[in-house]
């Protein structure tokens, strides 16, 4: 799957390490910055990721700020994009299955690097499920992109 990934300076501890376990996973990573701890705007990185989701050029996206609020509030703002925060894995892969999530949000200053790890590996795991009660709600969203 080929993925793109990217953080502010409070996400970008999970980062590197996120990027080594999707890329020994077997995946493709296009890495969206930061490169370094220097502080820097979250909007910019989630927008960098959502844009490239919503144009089709990646399947999936994952944005880690310090919380992971502001990067998935951001990246919900790119038309074609469903984005969600998520700190447990249930969530991580229902998302998927029922809402056909296509951006993961983490927080680094909430979680460490081993769920981190649970949690993109859910992710990228998962598939929306297309039931038509599934299919059906999310076409009620969908309706209010347009």
């Amino acid at each position: 799957m080929k993925i793109a990934i990217s953080a502010d300076h409070g996400g970008y501890p999970l980062k590197d390490p996120l990027i080594a376990h999707l890329r020994k996973s077997g995946h493709e990573v296009v890495d969206l910055g930061t490169g370094d701890c220097a502080p820097c705007d979250y909007p910019d990185f989630a927008f960098a990721v959502a844009d490239q989701v919503a144009a089709g050029q990646i399947e999936r996206g994952i944005v880690i700020c310090g919380s992971g609020a502001g990067a998935c509030i951001a990246a919900n703002k790119v038309r074609g994009v469903r984005a969600c925060l998520c700190h447990d894995t249930y969530s991580a892969h229902q998302a998927v299955e029922h809402d056909d999530m296509n951006v993961l949000c983490l927080g680094a200053r909430i979680i460490g690097g081993a769920l981190a790890e649970e949690l993109v590996t859910a992710f990228v795991n998962a598939r929306f499920t297309g039931e038509e009660r599934h299919l059906r709600r999310l076409n009620k969203v969908l309706a209010r992109d347009k």
